[in-house]
């Protein structure tokens, strides 16, 4: 499909700007769902798939596109919808999640639009908690929901959650019981698994789910006089988020004095070269792909021993 990506220049100039694109499709029916085009690699035509025995019912088979062999989920099975029919007239978004290739099935393909993270809002609450979105808006009147592919992704191939021996030394454990770390992710699952991995350092955690919630948080601590340097390690936050992206979130940090000092480690799913002019262009300390237990808790490690003088 035509004019999916742009250039990396185009696609770095949204860094700050508190912007991003959606590629809006359909599944069953006429709801329209969105997802980031910084995501999609590319979009086609469902190709010939091949079925392999015992795969996960969301998983319809798997392609050989560009030379690679790719599995094909289908999107409205994995948000408990029901199977697509008539796949060879569906299509397919090839997308890059946590280092890895995916394709997605999905009835329809309708048009990239530009938008405005502020226009981006949480799921309406009391939706529960069983929902697969990460956030919803508004396009030419339409309701246009942005479905939460972490959680369909953890629900077809659960990842390793398990830190490896060695990874966490002892004496960093000691030295974590007063450290305090800020989590900031719109995805309920992705806010799980970070949560689980530094609290296994020692470290006590806050959780928040966007850009807005975190920066509220932190000028608050600010305004009460507290030093955030002092109360938290570190901010790990996600990239795509409602209200304010993590692009936006690192930005304004940076531009308080209060705030300026704090550690910020860009924790996300998007992954491909734009990331290093990223982090650069907003200030961030690092970016650090989902979802790696070892390198995440090996950031936090490294951090404690930072603020403690500790020398590997």
């Amino acid at each position: 499909m035509a004019g999916v990506l742009d250039s990396v220049n185009q696609r770095t100039q949204l860094v700050g700007q508190n912007r991003l694109e959606l590629l809006l499709f359909r599944l069953n029916g006429k709801q329209v769902y969105g997802i980031n085009v910084f995501k999609v690699k590319e979009v086609l035509q469902c190709p010939k798939l091949t079925i392999i025995p015992q795969l996960n019912p969301v998983v319809r088979g798997i392609a050989h596109i560009r030379g690679g062999t790719i599995s094909i989920m289908d999107l409205a099975q994995a948000t408990g919808q029901g199977l697509l029919d008539n796949i060879e007239n569906c299509f397919v978004i090839i997308t890059e999640y946590n280092m890895a290739t995916q394709g997605f099935l999905v009835s329809a393909v309708e048009r990239i639009v530009n938008m405005n993270w502020e226009d981006i809002h949480p799921p309406p609450k009391g939706s529960g908690r069983d929902h697969y979105l990460t956030a919803v808006t508004e396009i030419d009147g339409r309701l246009v929901e942005i479905i939460d592919v972490e959680k369909v992704l953890s629900e077809v191939s659960p990842p390793n959650e398990e830190i490896s021996d060695g990874v966490i030394e002892d004496h960093i454990t000691q030295r974590a019981v007063d450290k305090h770390v800020l989590i900031v992710d719109d995805s309920a699952i992705a806010r799980k698994q970070i949560k689980r991995c530094v609290e296994t350092v020692g470290v006590s955690t806050t959780l928040l789910n966007d850009g807005r919630q975190a920066l509220d948080y932190l000028q608050n601590i600010a305004d009460q006089g507290e030093d955030v340097n002092q109360k938290l390690l570190m901010m790990i936050s996600d990239i795509e988020m409602p209200e304010m992206d993590g692009y936006t979130l690192t930005a304004a940090v940076r531009e308080d004095p209060r705030l300026s000092g704090l550690n910020i480690i860009l924790h996300t799913s998007l992954s491909g070269v734009f990331n290093e002019a990223m982090v650069e262009k907003v200030g961030a300390d690092a970016f650090l792909a989902k979802f790696n237990p070892d390198q995440l808790a090996g950031r936090v490690s490294d951090r404690i021993k930072a603020v403690s003088g500790i020398e590997d």
